[in-house]
């Protein structure tokens, strides 16, 4: 089964920025898209990025178009996710899962594609 560890989550205040780093040190990476999602507090969780397999292929929700980039280093076995421009409402736990990928290259921003989930990070945006 793989397993992902999520990093990098932190206190940052209103503006700033932090990249979240999702590892695997058991499975190749290489076979899986990654997604990318968060619960805020008294939230659902909600799907917010993607990178299919090969990083060819991206997709953002509107609430973080422009401000994160998702991206991935299958020779670490690890996806990213840059967070620019961090809003209060950003604040939540993260977390990444895998889909598993055998011919497609492609990804989708809904939790239902995926997995394989990670424990989460905290993400705290305040001032």
């Amino acid at each position: 089964q793989l397993q992902l560890v999520e990093s990098g989550g932190a206190l940052v205040q209103p503006g700033g920025s932090l990249r979240l780093t999702c590892e695997t040190s058991q499975f190749t990476l290489d076979y899986y898209a990654v997604g990318w999602f968060r619960q805020g507090p008294g939230k659902e969780r909600e799907a917010i990025s993607c990178i299919s397999s090969s990083g060819s292929g991206t997709e953002y929700v509107d609430s973080v178009k422009g401000r994160f980039i998702v991206s991935r280093d299958n020779a670490k076995n690890a996806a990213y996710l840059q967070m620019n421009s961090l809003k209060p409402e950003d604040t939540g736990v993260y977390y990444c899962a895998g889909d598993l990928q055998i011919l497609d290259d492609s990804c989708t921003v809904a939790a239902r594609e995926y997995d394989y989930w990670g424990q989460g990070t905290q993400v705290t945006v305040s001032s």
